[in-house]
């Protein structure tokens, strides 16, 4: 004779299992991933600084150059200076993205 549904509120015992299978699966697959540690997290953030301060510091270099050396009614060091930070910005939005991206689709490492 067939179980009747549970009136309780408690899940499903497929989905309570998928659910466990899932956990399972998580923890496995963590284990074999290098663990993250405090500096690989200081080493991203420091990237990301410098995938900003380097273009900008090159545009804004340009620029002083190009000022000296052409100069004109309008400042090609603000100009560069904020292209080279406009590109840094987008470069570092790239590798958070990628990298939050990574860490979604592998799971979290957080999981009980």
């Amino acid at each position: 004779m067939p179980r009747p549904p549970p009136t309780d509120g408690a899940p499903d015992q497929a989905q309570f299992k998928k659910q466990i299978d899932a956990s399972v699966a998580r923890k496995l697959a963590a284990q074999h991933r290098p663990a993250r540690i405090i500096w690989s997290g200081l080493g991203m953030m420091g990237l990301v600084g410098w995938s900003v301060t380097v273009p900008t510091l090159l545009g804004a270099a340009l620029g002083v150059w190009l000022d000296r050396h052409h100069p004109g009614s309008h400042s090609w060091t603000i100009a560069l200076l904020i292209g080279g930070l406009a590109l840094g910005c987008w470069n570092a939005w790239h590798w958070v993205t990628r990298e939050s991206r990574d860490i979604h689709q592998h799971g979290g490492a957080g999981d009980d």
